[in-house]
């Protein structure tokens, strides 16, 4: 006869001390002050009708993952520049259709603010980066030249 798991009960409740049903109830594995339920993000619905098809109800999610996609082949055949940019236009366009649309499907993984800001901040970084890659940059920041060269020969 194999013995019962114990190790993990969820207190008085699990073992049929509580008093509220006449029965004992099966021991349980969770941890009692951790969560019991994972809830789904805010907007994590779907984006398109149910009687729609998987593609189309996950639209917003495969717009970013094709322009993502796209960027990074770019990138493969040489175009650094102008890929690295695509694949920042795509989180940024992420972060946009995440503030704007109720339901984006799995594009949501977070609480709205949090894929928001992410999304955002790294989409801006990467644009930036890109438009100031050498060499011959499209953007020059005048500060940021005497920054890396302080930095560089201080010891």
């Amino acid at each position: 006869m194999p013995a019962e798991d114990t190790r993990h009960s969820a207190g008085p409740a699990a073992s049929g001390t509580s008093g509220t049903t006449g029965g004992a109830r099966r021991p349980t594995r969770r941890f009692p002050l951790l969560t019991k339920d994972t809830a789904r993000p805010e907007g994590g619905g779907r984006a398109a009708r149910g009687d729609a098809p998987a593609p189309a109800r996950q639209w917003p999610m495969l717009v970013v993952l094709a322009t993502a996609g796209l960027g990074l082949l770019l990138t493969a055949f040489d175009l650094f520049r102008v890929g690295t940019m695509l694949v920042g236009i795509a989180l940024l366009a992420a972060a946009v259709m995440r503030w704007i649309l109720p339901s984006v499907g799995m594009l949501a993984v977070r609480s709205r603010f949090t894929d928001i800001v992410t999304c955002g901040i790294l989409g801006l970084v990467i644009v930036l980066l890109a438009l100031m890659a050498q060499p011959k940059p499209w953007l020059v920041i005048p500060f940021l030249k005497g920054t890396l060269h302080v930095t560089l020969t201080t010891k």
